[in-house]
């Protein structure tokens, strides 16, 4: 089994719905996004997945949500956009591109970050 994994970020706004205390109010982070990819088979180049490929794919998703203000998304309407939404939400758009995607991690402090992941 080969594991590759490619990292980008993006910055927005967003506030927590049904939630009591600070992050109920409008914030911003600058989230660090982590992508992983699974896969037995490598193509003629011997690769799972071109990481060119991999971080356009994932670049392309973030654009969706780099400088928004998450909460106005309708992807987002009257849903509460924390990090494991989001970190749920950049998996299911690059899982229609790349089936071989297999977690993404989004990090909103340094030390603080949800994952999502199906399992197997």
């Amino acid at each position: 089994m080969y594991e590759l994994k490619v990292e980008s970020s993006f910055s927005a706004a967003h506030h927590l719905l049904n939630y009591n205390g600070e992050c109920e109010n409008q914030h911003g982070h600058n989230w660090k996004v982590e992508v992983y990819a699974k896969g037995n088979m490598l193509d003629k180049a011997n690769l799972l997945i071109d990481f060119k490929v991999l971080k356009r794919e994932l670049n392309i998703v973030l654009n969706l949500l780099d400088h928004k203000d998450i909460n106005t998304l309708k992807e987002f309407e009257g849903i509460s956009p924390s990090s494991e939404i989001l970190s749920k939400f950049i998996y299911k758009k690059l899982k229609e591109k790349i089936p071989q995607i297999s977690k993404v991690s989004v990090w909103e402090t340094e030390k603080a970050c949800a994952s999502y992941f199906e399992e197997q």
